[in-house]
């Protein structure tokens, strides 16, 4: 079996004034709630699920079962981050995701993250195909 290479999703996003401590430095959980919008971005983008569709006419979610996180180096206030997802797992019902921020080609912050499948029964339940089949470029190790 040849190996493929994965897909990567990237965006880019300024620092702003709200994401930033009195010293003008990224204040940690701000870093969660960008990550959050890299996955948001990412289900609307290329997965073609956005999360208006996913919650509020599938009723289903993907919430965070487990993040790790590593704080590299400060991103300061309108600095240009450009962040990077790809998939590292993709189990029946949860998906591991390795994002990366950098920023003028320095490593910023580095994170693994857990996301699962929930469906209107509020637990985890198998991707759907056609979403599984749309996940599936971008995990590392085809399986």
């Amino acid at each position: 079996m040849s190996q493929m290479t994965p897909r990567v999703f990237t965006t880019t996003r300024r620092v702003r004034f709200a994401d930033c401590d009195a010293a003008g430095i990224v204040f940690f959980p701000r870093y969660f709630e960008m990550l959050n919008g890299v996955v948001e971005d990412w289900f609307a983008g290329p997965l073609g699920a956005s999360f208006r569709e996913l919650h509020m006419e599938r009723g289903a979610s993907v919430p965070t079962a487990a993040v790790e996180a590593r704080f590299i180096a400060p991103s300061r206030l309108e600095d240009d981050l450009t962040f990077s997802l790809v998939v590292t797992r993709l189990g029946g019902a949860s998906c591991g995701l390795r994002h990366t921020i950098e920023s003028g080609g320095q490593r910023r912050f580095e994170a693994t993250q857990t996301i699962v499948f929930v469906g209107r029964s509020m637990k985890p339940e198998p991707w759907p195909r056609p979403l599984r089949a749309r996940i599936q470029p971008f995990l590392e190790v085809q399986q």
